[in-house]
C-alpha cells in the first residue's frame, strides 16, 4: 500500500463561537495503491481539502495516522517523503512568489533534488507543458491561470513524486485547458505509475478518471 490514512480526525474551534468544536474530519480512512487514481468527492466545506493537506504534511491531524509504504509518517514531512508526496493546488498562484519571475521559482525543486538547472534544461522541461522561454521571465501575475497551473505541475514533477494530491486542479480552468491537464496526468501516470488523490466536487469528471471514489460529507466518509 502506497498511502493509507487511518481514522483521521481534525477539529477547530466552533464557527459559531460556542465551546463545541467544529470537526473538519472525523475518523476518516482511505487507501491508495501505486498507480491508482483515487477520487475524493464532496461539496465545498466537506473536509476533502483538509484531508489532502494532512496527507502532504501541510496540516496536522488531531488524531489518526498517515502511513507511507506501511510506515507511519510524522508532521511535517521531511527528506524523501517531502519530495515523493506532493500537492497541486486549485489556485496555482499560491505556489509562486508574486515578486519573482517564474524562472526563479522553477529553479527551486532542481536545487532541492540536486539536479542540473541550466536555462536550456528549464526550457526543455516547461515546453512539455506548452510553456516557452518567454514565460520564464514573467511574474506570476502576468500569466494566465492555465499557464500557472502548467508551471506548477512542471515544478512538482521535477521531484519525481510517487503520489500527487490533486486539489481541484482543473476547476478554475477553461474546458480545453482542463482536458489538456487531465490528459497529461493520465499519460504521466501510465509511464511512471504515479498515484493521484483527485479531490473534486465534479462527479462526472471523477467517474471518468478515477479507479475508485470515496465520498465525503461534513467530515465523514459516506
Amino acid at each position: 500500500m502506497l498511502i493509507r490514512a487511518d481514522k483521521i480526525t481534525k477539529k477547530y474551534k466552533s464557527r459559531r463561537g460556542d465551546k463545541k468544536p467544529f470537526y473538519a474530519l472525523k475518523n476518516v480512512s482511505l487507501e491508495i495503491e501505486q498507480g491508482q487514481t483515487i477520487g475524493l468527492l464532496g461539496e465545498s466545506g466537506s473536509g476533502k481539502s483538509t484531508l489532502g493537506q494532512i496527507i502532504v504534511g501541510l496540516a496536522r491531524a488531531d488524531s489518526g495516522e498517515i502511513y507511507y509504504h506501511d510506515k507511519k509518517i510524522a508532521f511535517p514531512l521531511k527528506g524523501e517523503q517531502r519530495k515523493k508526496i506532493q500537492i497541486l493546488f486549485q489556485h496555482p498562484e499560491v505556489s509562486f512568489n508574486p515578486m519573482l519571475p517564474l524562472k526563479k521559482s522553477m529553479e527551486e525543486p532542481y536545487r532541492v533534488c540536486k539536479k542540473e538547472c541550466s536555462k536550456q534544461r528549464l526550457i526543455e522541461d516547461i515546453e512539455k507543458f506548452g510553456l516557452h522561454e518567454e514565460h520564464l521571465e514573467r511574474r506570476p501575475g502576468e500569466l494566465s491561470g492555465g499557464e500557472l497551473q502548467r508551471a506548477a505541475l512542471a515544478r512538482i514533477l521535477v521531484m519525481e513524486p510517487e503520489i500527487i494530491v490533486l486539489d481541484e486542479p482543473t476547476s478554475m480552468l477553461d474546458v480545453i485547458t482542463q482536458a489538456q491537464i487531465v490528459q497529461f496526468l493520465k499519460e504521466y501516470q501510465q509511464r511512471y505509475e504515479t498515484s493521484y488523490l483527485f479531490i473534486t466536487h465534479d462527479r462526472v469528471l471523477a467517474e471518468q478518471i478515477c479507479n475508485q471514489i470515496y465520498e465525503i460529507h461534513e467530515g465523514k466518509m459516506i
